[in-house]
């Protein structure tokens, strides 16, 4: 992790440090989040953490107000009885919500946030790493993908969400830190730090990135190896023409990079948060515009 943190830092001394919220749909208690926390803090941002108080995965964009819990949160991370919405004691940098990402994103936004940053909003929202691919019919019932395209959609905040491919899950306190956990958290920094860089307004309004993570194993476990790839959502045989980009003016699915064996692809999709599929060709050139040369061709 300390190599993690150590990337972090220097790459931010070229991005602009931001305000962050973060959410997932795996729990506030999930290592992939607090090692993208620990990452995204190391590189200079304002990062806040509203998350569930318990794995939520699958949930979408559903939306309920939080009830008081009756039995310890995620990983005994909170303990019985604690009532619906709570703060680590000695970090008020991460809080739980007794309820959905959406919901959870919500009280970030109203409460936990503004807390930090003196009333302000986010300028960007980060969703994930989830535990797991998220990925064409895939999106539409991901709750890291739901709260991302509400932040998008319905805060009018540019966000990202993060899946990756390595599963099982581990709590906030697994020491010796896996690479797994520490990787995905310095791609994601990478990827984010880039974003921000572009300038804002960093992403088309209703739109976000839904960014797959590959196994960690073999040759990907460096970031001199990881390729950053523009893909789209759904397969897309019956849709309108893609940005031109790689020669072509059809971008590769999720699926088809995702499933390659033996690469080290991150796949990044513009999708349009008004229904979770793929954004038009003009919001793909935009993102084109902004990160183009972070993107690899196959």
């Amino acid at each position: 992790m300390k190599f993690s943190l150590a990337l972090a830092a220097l790459a931010a001394s070229s991005t602009q440090a931001i305000r962050i919220l973060q959410t997932n749909d795996d729990g506030w208690a999930e290592l992939y989040l607090r090692s993208l926390h620990d990452s995204l803090r190391a590189a200079g941002h304002d990062a806040v953490v509203s998350a569930p108080a318990e794995n939520q995965s699958g949930t979408g964009s559903n939306d309920k107000e939080p009830e008081p819990r009756k039995t310890a949160c995620q990983y005994d991370s909170c303990p019985a009885n604690s009532g619906p919405v709570g703060t680590n004691a000695t970090n008020t940098r991460l809080n739980w919500v007794n309820s959905f990402p959406v919901t959870s994103l919500k009280y970030g936004l109203s409460t936990f946030g503004p807390q930090i940053w003196n009333g302000q909003a986010p300028e960007l929202i980060v969703s994930g790493p989830n535990v797991g691919i998220n990925a064409w019919l895939g999106d539409l019932f991901s709750g890291t993908v739901g709260a991302a395209v509400y932040g998008a959609k319905d805060a009018g905040i540019p966000a990202l969400a993060f899946s990756g491919k390595s599963e099982g899950v581990l709590a906030w306190n697994t020491s010796p830190v896996p690479l797994r956990s520490s990787f995905y958290a310095q791609i994601a920094t990478k990827l984010t730090n880039a974003v921000i860089a572009s300038g804002a307004p960093y992403l088309p309004q209703n739109v976000f990135l839904n960014v797959n993570l590959p196994a960690v194993e073999g040759s990907c476990t460096s970031l001199d190896n990881v390729k950053f790839v523009l893909t789209r959502i759904n397969i897309g045989l019956f849709s309108a023409r893609d940005a031109n980009h790689c020669g072509s003016t059809r971008l590769p699915s999720e699926f088809d990079v995702i499933n390659r064996k033996g690469t080290c692809y991150v796949t990044i999709s513009v999708g349009d948060a008004n229904d979770k599929s793929t954004a038009s060709a003009a919001q793909q050139q935009v993102v084109i515009d902004k990160i183009g040369s972070l993107l690899s061709c196959i």
